[in-house]
């Protein structure tokens, strides 16, 4: 029996049936973000382990969702989505492996309820994000969206409870450094679509034009627009370190490891510099393989 089958079992996930609709998730989660799937996969106790994997296939989906193709079909698309996960929480039972799952976690971690009820009811503000006017709007994006999408897993990484807040808070903190940092290191792409993450207050602030970035000018005003980017991110994601003091210890490993893996990108990120317009910076491979291995040890 290997790790993954050791860890079904150890998770309550005993059926044949529901194993397969588990497997299934790690097979997608494992293909998209292979960095996250390895670091679950060797820092996160067992019981816990296939849960964040088929919460993170539920993100991973509802993103897909939410951000392919044209406003009618994206929308007409999360409308069903949605309709199915909530006809499966009630009934308990769906046609589809990844609702199945879904279904079977929130049964086992039941506070995880009201996550996924959040979610829910606020990721439609993705299908309205087009770019921001102000840092203002950037940061009710990341209440409406980002912050309620990472508590889907943050919830299974935390404490029993939060009563005071504090853990909620650090994982904003986590969530605004990461997201900041997406948005960055995503513009590339983002340009070819069309919807920026950073403000346009911020581009005047610096005398950065779309027209500069689109023709991926190296300007004296884009070198400084993206290292106050970088650094706030890098800021915030310094700060929510204090979330290693908030989780159980056995989420802790993964905690330290994800924090230091968006720290190295966002080094990467910042080295990369206008690049950033023709391609995304990653972790060198080796030093990201170092972080995981260290907080493995």
């Amino acid at each position: 029996m290997n790790r993954w089958s050791r860890s079904l079992t150890a998770a309550g996930v005993t059926a044949p049936g529901t194993r397969r609709d588990y497997d299934a998730q790690r097979r997608v989660v494992a293909r998209f973000r292979p960095a996250s799937y390895l670091a679950v996969r060797l820092l996160l106790p067992p019981p816990v382990l296939p849960h964040v994997v088929a919460m993170t296939a539920v993100m991973h989906h509802g993103d897909n969702l939410l951000d392919t193709g044209p406003r009618p079909r994206r929308e007409a698309a999360w409308t069903d989505w949605e309709h199915r996960v909530r006809d499966g929480l009630a009934t308990g039972t769906s046609d589809e492996p990844l609702i199945r799952a879904l279904v079977h976690t929130v049964a086992a971690r039941p506070g995880l309820g009201r996550r996924v009820e959040e979610y829910l009811s606020t990721a439609t503000a993705e299908l309205d994000f087009t770019g921001f006017a102000t840092e203002d709007d950037y940061q009710s994006y990341v209440d409406a969206y980002s912050l309620p999408a990472f508590m889907l897993v943050a919830e299974l990484l935390g404490p029993d409870g939060d009563d005071d807040g504090r853990y909620r808070a650090a994982c904003r903190t986590f969530i605004d450094g990461s997201q900041r940092l997406d948005f960055v290191n995503d513009l590339a792409e983002d340009l070819r679509e069309g919807r920026l993450g950073i403000p346009v207050s911020t581009q005047e602030k610096f005398s950065v034009t779309t027209a500069d970035l689109v023709a991926a000018r190296p300007t004296a005003g884009l070198r400084k627009l993206l290292d106050e980017q970088i650094g706030l991110a890098r800021a915030a994601l310094l700060e929510s370190r204090r979330l290693t003091g908030l989780v159980p210890a056995g989420s802790r490993r993964l905690v330290r490891a994800l924090i230091d893996i968006e720290l190295l990108t966002a080094d990467a990120a910042r080295e990369r510099g206008p690049k950033l317009l023709r391609a995304a910076a990653g972790p060198p491979k080796a030093r990201a393989a170092l972080a995981l291995l260290r907080r493995g040890a």
